[in-house]
């Protein structure tokens, strides 16, 4: 497989913005624990559905205090 032919310019901003939004989704469900449904489902949910992840817990499983 030839890596070189891969538009890096394109992918990498996304790559950076998907690691930034699961750090920050991971430290936010850490630290408050408390979240609409299960704690252990949203990490789950957060490292293993890519982009989508993160932005699914920030508008559905925080818990407004």
């Amino acid at each position: 497989m030839d890596l070189s032919i891969i538009p890096w310019r394109l992918i990498l901003p996304v790559l950076v913005l998907q690691l930034i939004l699961m750090f920050v989704a991971l430290v936010d469900v850490i630290r408050h624990q408390r979240t609409k449904g299960p704690f252990v489902i949203w990490i789950f949910i957060i490292i293993f559905v890519n982009v989508l992840g993160p932005i699914i817990y920030f508008v559905f499983g925080r818990r407004q205090q």
